[in-house]
């Protein structure tokens, strides 16, 4: 399946970011691509810096003005889109949403975020609910996607259920960068757990897995911090962990992948680690700590 992913650094002017975007779905779609991944909240600036309910302006519904945007992007291409939107569910009420538009513009389906972060920084849960769809891939005409949202891409639970589902590739928009008060060293420990984690959970489960990332440093509207430098680095990795893309740290990227989706079937069957998992002694893992 040939995948594009869109690496690309946003400003204040939400016209401007979707309309590059439109320009990078067109241009890798032109090179084939079947399958395009977006960055997390792709749209806007990252609004989680700050704490301030003018913020909720930006949130929409669903379907709403960005899923009418980007279906009649993917109908026009006969593409598969995975996009990243802030919703409006209800009046005080919002969730940060993937949502997958099928090739004839339709709504495959919608992933809510399940785990929220609450960072210096990154204050997601002053706006957005936790998810309440659970851990369900999403049927689409190219396979069926196990798609999740950043600070989910740190939980091997997470990716587990999407693949005890037959989730056939997991996908992570993300938006996440560095501390500018910490030093390169941990910076760099940082972006390559990053990548670690989520190449573990590709070798755990037998399945590629992107990762699309924003990149670019955006001020932190408060003044209080230096502002977050997103660290880029998007990459997509095979069923055994291989990187086979992995884009800039600094710059913008677009490119198509091709990610051979059956050889995961012959990774499994090598090493058969669902076989082999003791269902019958994993109650535990469903408590928050074992004293």
């Amino acid at each position: 399946m040939k995948t594009g992913i869109i690496q690309q650094h946003n400003t204040a002017d939400q016209a401007d970011n979707m309309r590059r975007l439109a320009d990078s779905i067109r241009a890798l779609a032109a090179e084939g691509a079947e399958l395009i991944v977006l960055q997390e909240l792709h749209n806007s600036l990252y609004f989680c810096q700050v704490e301030s309910v003018d913020n909720f302006d930006l949130a929409e519904p669903i379907p709403g003005p960005s899923t009418r945007f980007f279906g009649s992007l993917a109908k026009e291409l006969g593409i598969v889109i995975v996009t990243s939107l802030f919703e409006r569910r209800a009046a005080g009420l919002y969730h940060n949403t993937a949502v997958v538009i099928e090739r004839d513009g339709t709504i495959a389906g919608k992933y809510r975020k399940m785990h929220i972060p609450d960072d210096p920084a990154y204050y997601e849960k002053f706006y957005f609910t936790p998810g309440d769809l659970g851990f369900r891939p999403i049927d689409t005409s190219v396979g069926r996607l196990g798609v999740l949202v950043c600070w989910d891409q740190w939980y091997p639970e997470a990716a587990r259920l999407m693949a005890l589902q037959g989730a056939d590739i997991l996908i992570y928009p993300t938006a996440i960068g560095y501390e500018s008060t910490d030093t390169e060293a941990e910076q760099q420990r940082q972006r390559e757990a990053w990548t670690t984690v989520q190449r573990g959970h590709a070798v755990a489960n037998g399945l590629p897995v992107v990762a699309v990332n924003r990149v670019g440093h955006e001020a932190d509207p408060s003044g209080m911090t230096n502002g977050i430098q997103f660290w880029g680095s998007s990459f997509v990795s095979g069923p055994q962990g291989e990187l086979l893309y992995r884009a800039s740290s600094t710059e913008e990227e677009r490119n198509v992948i091709d990610i051979d989706l059956q050889r995961g079937e012959q990774v499994r069957r090598w090493w058969p680690f669902l076989r082999d998992r003791r269902i019958d002694e994993y109650g535990g893992i469903t408590k928050r700590f074992i004293d």
